[in-house]
């Protein structure tokens, strides 16, 4: 119980929930999940393991085993003490006589999520996502028949998809098949982004770069890990409320895959990462997706690693820049590359910008600093051969609580992220994209401009047409959000109620998404 508490504490910051059945789904790589918390808070939640433990035993001995110690004796009223403490404990486990047995429902107060988060028992709360995530196969967001609510979906991606391109994009390449170069970067939220109205100083290279490509100003993360945001961008599928299908190989083979697709166009395909790939499943997932090469922390020198992740993002930026530049590369190609120098703790070798007297400085920093890399990395490929024919998309992997934003804890402001499209093969430049979207249009909208199949991708939308029905999806631990140019809603289902609904069409986004966020995780329960 007391490890159960330790773990709560130092979870919940970076992570943002209360202890659930989340870190069973990281067992085999302990090493990884608790990257998460800084070394010396690990340190001091180790100790204080022992010292409670040592403690709470000491205490049993003297108190608890010498007041059992009269249950020796023969006494007739051994049996009714033993079988009264015991109902008293069921009683009080399931919260009452009530019919119903107490849930998420009846200690949620607040309109503040940590307030709501804080009335949470720890313990209650991992035993009951324990038996539920393991054992229960049903679809707890079943609300509506599925055949219904599929033909709610396909009917509005319909109208999207089969609109005409908006006239400003209909010549968006100079070529038919560019190589493509697509940048993942950890946690950046456009609350740091100076080009979306976010904060002005951190990510300054990105603010200039945005005036030299497609920018998408209204572009959100479909989750709030990376093992959902890399299944959105690379299979166009929408991640699972409270699981994640990258942990399930026998499912995640059964996705379609952006990296496949691409080499049916004749491109070859590349991941790189500075850390640890079998970290959460990604490279089970990657290697399905036919992903042809990979580098990762194993690539790298020890001393080029920070004390959690792997390689820092220059190192790894190094090595892609060096990988690029040989004769020996065959294009086309399509080349992945995800950061972590911004995920927490927060580490890198270079100065701290913003400073790291807190958490949110460090995550400042840390995100000045990938900025100033990528923007060495495009300083140096514009003066390329294969720059003149390349696409090089920069999204976030998910976007972050922090810093703080004012209203909801999961508004959309947590899960608005920025995507840049630059390169020598863009015939566009210097474009704002205000269409709403989502990564996993990604793929659906990158395959339709290289005259690809998009068949596979039935949760995708191409955000280039001229429809007014655009609209970007999001899940969070038990809730989702559906966000248009007129109309916000998101929705929780512990509490059963609507957190934010504005505009005049909420009612229709309340539907789509709960149709999306039930046949969706629907989907992951069939796929076998």
């Amino acid at each position: 119980m007391i490890l159960l508490l330790l773990f709560d504490l130092a979870l919940y910051g970076p992570w943002g929930i209360r202890l659930d059945a989340t870190p069973l789904t990281y067992i085999n790589t302990p090493g990884e999940m608790l990257a998460s918390v800084p070394t010396l808070e690990l340190y001091l939640t180790i100790g204080a393991w022992i010292l409670s433990s040592i403690f709470c035993g000491i205490i049993f001995n003297k108190v608890i085993n010498k007041g059992f110690s009269s249950f020796g004796k023969k006494s007739i009223w051994n049996f009714p003490i033993l079988l009264l403490t015991t109902g008293s404990l069921v009683i009080i486990m399931r919260g009452g006589l009530q019919n119903t047995p107490i849930n998420h429902s009846n200690v949620y107060f607040s309109d503040k999520m940590y307030a709501n988060h804080a009335a949470i028992n720890y313990a209650w709360n991992f035993a009951n996502a324990v038996s539920s995530n393991s054992y229960d196969m049903t679809n707890p967001f079943l609300l509506s028949p599925i055949e219904e609510a599929q033909k709610l979906i396909q009917q509005e991606n319909e109208l999207i998809n089969n609109a005409p391109i908006d006239s400003r994009f209909t010549t968006i390449l100079n070529t038919d098949k560019p190589n493509v170069i697509l940048i993942i970067w950890e946690s950046l939220t456009a609350k740091l982004v100076g080009a979306l109205d976010g904060e002005p100083t951190v990510t300054e290279n990105l603010n200039q770069l945005s005036k030299e490509g497609l920018f998408f100003t209204n572009f959100y993360a479909n989750g709030d890990r990376s093992d959902k945001g890399l299944v959105a961008i690379l299979s166009g599928y929408f991640p699972q409320a409270h699981k994640s299908i990258i942990k399930s190989p026998s499912k995640t083979r059964t996705l379609p895959s952006l990296f496949k697709e691409m080499e049916k166009l004749g491109y070859n395909t590349s991941f790189y990462h500075g850390g640890d790939l079998s970290f959460g499943n990604m490279k089970t997932y990657l290697r399905s997706g036919g992903v042809d090469y990979f580098v990762d922390e194993s690539d790298f020198d020890s001393k080029d690693h920070n004390s959690k992740w792997g390689a820092h993002d220059h190192v790894l930026f190094n090595k892609f820049s060096k990988d690029l530049d040989r004769e020996t590369t065959k294009q086309p190609f399509f080349k992945t590359l995800f950061t972590l120098s911004s995920h927490e703790p927060f580490e890198f070798p270079d100065s701290y910008k913003f400073g790291k007297t807190t958490d949110t400085d460090k995550f400042r920093s840390s995100h000045a600093y990938t900025d100033k890399t990528i923007g060495n990395f495009i300083a140096h490929a514009k003066k390329q051969t294969w720059w003149k024919n390349t696409l090089i998309v920069i999204m976030a992997d998910h976007g972050h609580a922090q810093p703080k934003h004012e209203g909801a804890f999961n508004s959309p402001k947590k899960f608005h992220i920025p995507m840049l499209w630059i390169g020598g093969a863009l015939n566009k430049t210097s474009e704002q994209v205000d269409t709403f979207g989502s990564q996993s249009d990604f793929p659906y909208t990158l395959l339709s401009l290289l005259k690809g199949d998009t068949t596979k991708f039935e949760w995708s939308k191409n955000i280039f047409t001229s429809s007014k029905n655009h609209y970007a999806h999001y899940i969070f631990n038990r809730g989702f959000g559906n966000i248009s140019k007129d109309n916000v809603f998101v929705y929780d289902y512990l509490s059963k109620k609507e957190i934010i609904s504005t505009g005049n069409n909420a009612k229709k986004h309340e539907d789509l998404g709960k149709a999306i966020t039930q046949n969706s995780y629907q989907d992951f329960l069939e796929r076998k």
